[in-house]
């Protein structure tokens, strides 16, 4: 309307708009029978009518959400379009615009621990604030980390297919791997041990005391297992003052940003190699963590205690409404 107001024409206004030019005189001759104010409304009658109403849509998705096909735990596509007299397209399309994803789960556990939420503060305090002159240092164990050797070769990837290996594997033993991620450069050290007992996590200590030398504080983020608090632990820890335990709470290991590092290692090393032996598998990992120390990128946490309180309270009030029967213990509250 405004090229049109400039005194262009129909077929120069389309060329400059890139569009055809029978939209051009369509639109002006809206604008000269029903004035501007039918610019920005929807001319009745235009697009394609649904084929089934918001009752029948709403039924579908009830039936995704509240019922199972018998003897099976969520309903395909097609199972539903033929209960529900549809096709398998319509249930697809109406699972989409609802964002329902019945093939789809997440595993989940709630902490019951009753410091939860001092524990919680704690440890995301020390991600969003860092202290000053000290580091810290997200400790872990990976255990039984399984050398898997193929029992053939597989294909290499090429055009239109993907990479091939076989669906059983040979087992040729296990290695723990106990790791410390540096949250702030993203740095990680790192040592296979056959086991993961408590002598086993005093050696790390002592490499991660090699590691990261002078008096520098360090602050390590740890889960609850019971090899970091092991009587020997803790006497060496109490002649190592500058070493200060964090403990995330019980069931939440989503807190530990090493678990995160652990995933990388698995999803782009572990899980489709192949390793004849322990050692093998040993210097597999050595090779990926020195490859990613030469350009170390750290894990940013973002998340607040309020956002993750607030989410944890809609899956317990969730929780509680589905089983009235299921009591959560509540977290008591932490002065600032």
């Amino acid at each position: 309307m405004l090229a049109a107001a400039e005194g262009q024409s129909d077929n120069a206004i389309a060329r400059n708009l890139v569009v055809n030019r029978k939209t051009v005189t369509l639109w002006r001759e809206r604008f000269v029978q029903e004035g501007l104010d039918s610019m920005w409304e929807v001319a009745p009658g235009r697009g394609r009518k649904p084929s089934y109403g918001q009752r029948k849509i709403a039924a579908i998705v009830s039936a995704t959400l509240t019922t199972k096909p018998k003897g099976m735990t969520q309903w395909s596509c097609r199972q539903l379009a033929e209960a529900q007299g549809v096709s398998k397209s319509t249930v697809h399309n109406i699972w989409q615009s609802h964002h329902l994803q019945p093939h789809l789960d997440r595993t989940f556990k709630l902490s019951r621990d009753t410091k939860f939420l001092e524990k919680l503060t704690d440890v995301v305090g020390l991600y969003l604030n860092p202290p000053q002159q000290a580091l810290v240092l997200c400790v872990d164990a990976k255990t039984q980390i399984q050398a898997l050797d193929r029992t053939q070769p597989g294909l290499p990837m090429k055009k239109g297919r993907c990479g091939t290996m076989t669906h059983d594997d040979k087992r040729n033993g296990t290695t723990t791997l106990f790791a410390a991620l540096e949250i702030l450069q993203g740095r990680v050290v790192g040592q296979c041990y056959e086991r993961h007992r408590h002598q086993e996590f005093l050696r790390f200590l002592r490499r991660l005391d090699h590691e990261f030398p002078g008096t520098m504080g360090l602050h390590l983020v740890m889960d609850n297992y019971g090899t970091h608090k092991h009587a020997n632990v803790q006497s060496w820890l109490k002649r190592h003052p500058r070493f200060v335990c964090h403990y995330v709470p019980t069931s939440s290991s989503w807190l530990n940003l090493i678990e995160r590092w652990f995933g990388e290692l698995t999803s782009k090393r572990i899980r489709r190699g192949s390793f004849g032996s322990v050692p093998e598998l040993q210097q597999a990992i050595a090779e990926f963590l020195a490859a990613w120390n030469e350009n170390p990128k750290p894990f940013v946490w973002t998340a607040t205690v309020e956002s993750i309180v607030a989410k944890l309270s809609r899956c317990r009030q969730t929780l509680e409404s589905i089983q009235p029967g299921c009591t959560l213990p509540r977290q008591r509250k932490v002065k600032k």
